[in-house]
Parts: structure tokens; C-alpha cells; sequence
């Protein structure tokens, strides 16, 4: 069982929504669709549904052209952010009602509503209404719903994104036990770079209608093949630095410089991009090899138990996240801490040139 999207575009007047998209996702695997808001998440996703034609390009299922068969006529369910159950309909009517349409006998909707309600937790609810459950029992009334159909494939466009940070792990820890037992091919709208690897599977990064990157999800995090996509897959975005490669060195801002070691050595002379992740800028120095940079502070926000400083280095907007709470002067210039091992080196057409050490050695 594959899903496969080749050549796939959608516009919509003069607007392009998905460039030319070429996707192979196989049968029993989660896949993520990472990007920021109108990246093209949903339009992509609606074409793999048939709830879109593209226009060009063919969508293929099964080996079988599905381009332009309607949505009803495919083995396809999905789950939207605002999830929807029907409100005077008890949970067991509400998961039973796709399988009533089809037309199947009342043992078979029972033993599948059953089922289905043990494995998303909700035997104990099946005769409440929807308005007595919570928002993450809600969700799971809708998932389950949409997994009754016996669909193929699952969309579940950014399904967590109405529900508090407590509902959201209950359920990002559940749906991958959701998808393993189902069997289907899963695929997981999100703007959170966390979440598409708390998801693992495969992951797709998106950016202005253009998939920059897919495999699996560690693999895409840790060696992203361009700028862009580093961009995408960290959160908040990467930050960047020109730098030149003369000799030995690498030459950063500020006069710093770095050793040029292992494949780094390898880069011929001339200019390039640096690119750090904001976990990695520190404001104490822990490695004797970090480099220093001096940059002013611009904003800072408390999370509890980290700060991100937002800075300004010689027009370039940084953010480092950094442990503990720190009291901190909006103005000050900061001297701020980069371990040369988390730094990712880009060409000047920002395609990756060299991964981070760090992500070597993962």
C-alpha cells in the first residue's frame, strides 16, 4: 500500500500553492508535513485526499491513478484542527456513524466501534455526549471516528492545535501507539518542530509550496540539506552568520576564528554561512574552544525555566535559549558563548556544505 504524488502542483489563479512535488509514503508509516503557516500543508494534504485536483502531475494509490476520483470513492479519513463530532449523538454514535453509511450489518458496526473505542480509551464514555468530555477526549472521539472507516490513509491536519499543553502530550504520546496498531498510512500536519520529532516516522519539510527535504525524522533534524530547511526544523529558527574559510581557519564576526578540522578542513578557501540552532548559544561559557561574540540584547521572554534573548549582532537577528532565569538589561551588549561542534556550514547558494560535529557523532 504507497501513496505517491508525482509532479504534483496546485494554483489558484495566478498564486502557486504547491510547486512540483514528487512524495513516496508507504504503507504503515508516520509521516510528518513540517512547516509554517501557509507553507502548503493543507493544500498538500488535500491533494492527497482527492479533495483538490492538481493541476498537473497525478496522484497514485495502490499503483492505481487516483488523480481527480473523488474523495468518497477513496479509502481516505481525515482529522482537522477544528475537530468535529456530532453533539446530540452519544461517542458510540458518533464512531458507529461512518460505518452506518457504508451500509454494514449492526454486529459488525458494534465489534468495530468496540474495538476501535478500547484502543483510543474511550470504552468507559461510549454513552456520554460529546459536550461531557474533555477536550482531549473529544479529539480521540474524532480520531476514532475517522480510524472505524477503515481507511488507508489518515490526514490529520494540525489536530492538536486547539487543545492545551497537557492534552497535547496526552495525545502525542498516543497517537503513535494509534497509528503502529492501525496499519495505515498516518500523515501529521504541524508547524512545531517538536512535535514532528516527539511523532518520529518520516518528515517532510515545507516552505512557500515546496517540500526542501523528506526521510526520517532524526536524519532531517540533524542534516538538513539547505539553509531553508534548517530553518523550518528548528524552533525558534536557526540562526546565521557569514563567515570565510582562509587556510586552517574558519573567520567568524567579531575576529573570531575556528580551527578548519576534519571535513570542515576539506572546504576550499571562500565565503559561507554559518548556521547554529538558539539551544546552542550560551551566555556562560562551557567549552574551553567557544567562541565569543558580543551582541545586543533586544528581548527577553521567561519560560519558567529558560530565557530566550533575542539579539541583534551587527544587524543579525539571533535567539538563544538558554537555562535558568536570568536578569537581564534590555540594551546591554552581551557577550554570548558558540561551540564551534554546533555549527553547520552553508554555501553561499544555501545548500549544506557540512554538518554540525555534534550531528556526526549522533
Amino acid at each position: 500500500m504507497t501513496l505517491e504524488l508525482k509532479g504534483v502542483t496546485k494554483s489558484v489563479g495566478a498564486e502557486t500553492h504547491i510547486h512540483p512535488t514528487d512524495l513516496t509514503l508507504e504503507k504503515g508509516t508516520m509521516n510528518v508535513l513540517l512547516g509554517p503557516t501557509l507553507s502548503g500543508k493543507t493544500s498538500l494534504m488535500r491533494l492527497m485526499a482527492g479533495l483538490d485536483v492538481p493541476n498537473a502531475g497525478r496522484v497514485i494509490w495502490n499503483g492505481q491513478d487516483v488523480t481527480g476520483m473523488r474523495v468518497q470513492d477513496r479509502k481516505v479519513a481525515m482529522v482537522y484542527q477544528q475537530f468535529i463530532n456530532y453533539p446530540s449523538m452519544t461517542v458510540y454514535d458518533n464512531i458507529a456513524s461512518p460505518m452506518r453509511l457504508m451500509g454494514l450489518d449492526r454486529a459488525a458496526i458494534d465489534a468495530r466501534v468496540r474495538e476501535t473505542a478500547e484502543l483510543m480509551k474511550l470504552t468507559p464514555m461510549l454513552n456520554r455526549t460529546p459536550l461531557e468530555l474533555s477536550g482531549g477526549q473529544q479529539q480521540r472521539c474524532a480520531l476514532a471516528r475517522a480510524l472505524v472507516k477503515g481507511a488507508g490513509l489518515v490526514l490529520l491536519d494540525e489536530p492538536l492545535a486547539n487543545l492545551d499543553y497537557k492534552l497535547r502530550e496526552e495525545l502525542r504520546v498516543e497517537i503513535p501507539r494509534i497509528f503502529e496498531a492501525s496499519g495505515a498510512i498516518f500523515v501529521y500536519a504541524t508547524t512545531e518542530p517538536e512535535e514532528a520529532l516527539l511523532l518520529g516516522g518520516n518528515t517532510a519539510t515545507l516552505w512557500e509550496g515546496r517540500v526542501t527535504q523528506f526521510g526520517p525524522t532524526p536524519h532531517v533534524y540533524r542534516r538538513p540539506v539547505d539553509a531553508t530547511t534548517a530553518r523550518v526544523f528548528s524552533d525558534p529558527p536557526m540562526n546565521f552568520l557569514p563567515i570565510a574559510k582562509t587556510g586552517a581557519r574558519l573567520m567568524f564576526g567579531d575576529g573570531q576564528s575556528a580551527p578548519a578540522t576534519g571535513k570542515l578542513a576539506e572546504l576550499a578557501d571562500g565565503r559561507y554561512t554559518a548556521g547554529f540552532r538558539p539551544n546552542h548559544l550560551e551566555i556562560i561559557q562551557h567549552t574551553a574552544d567557544a567562541m565569543e561574540f558580543t551582541a545586543r540584547l533586544v528581548v527577553t521572554e521567561l519560560t519558567g525555566s529558560e530565557t530566550f534573548v533575542h539579539l541583534d549582532h551587527h544587524g543579525e537577528r539571533w535567539v538563544g535559549l538558554v537555562h535558568g532565569v536570568h536578569d537581564l538589561a534590555i540594551g546591554e551588549d552581551l557577550r554570548v558563548h558558540l561551540d564551534p561542534a554546533h555549527v553547520y556550514i552553508f554555501g553561499e547558494d544555501g545548500r549544506l556544505v557540512a554538518p554540525a560535529a555534534y550531528a556526526l557523532a549522533a
